[in-house]
């Protein structure tokens, strides 16, 4: 089960993106989800083909994309502010925001969110 500790500790181990798409192993992911969501990777980017068409994350380059973690029953798709979380059991997607960091006073005056 993915608790909210998980979550942090996800979003505390994998902050920046992966060097190479080597390290991500969409190919193999691909094929695991492949009973119950279609995604299709090129060399730029990975179509989620059973989303509808103006869903946000329909599509998503590869160069923004920090880890593909496995879990018993889920596969997670981890980036800066979200992280995705595919079932490995039926059509279930999900998605986890990254709650925003506290704000200093100089944050707030100069407008950065973080």
């Amino acid at each position: 089960m993915i608790t909210e500790d998980v979550i942090k500790e996800i979003y505390q181990n994998y902050r920046k993106a992966a060097k190479d798409r080597s390290e991500l192993n969409l190919e193999y992911f691909t094929e695991l989800l492949s009973p119950h969501h279609t995604l299709v990777a090129d060399e730029m980017e990975v179509t989620l083909m059973n989303v509808d068409e103006f869903s946000p994350f329909k599509r998503f380059l590869i160069r923004s994309l920090y880890a593909v973690l496995e879990f018993d029953k889920n596969v997670a798709f981890v980036f800066k502010d979200h992280i995705l979380f595919f079932s490995k059991v039926d059509s279930r997607l999900s998605v986890h925001f990254r709650p925003e960091g506290k704000s200093n006073f100089l944050s707030r005056l100069f407008g950065g969110g973080r």
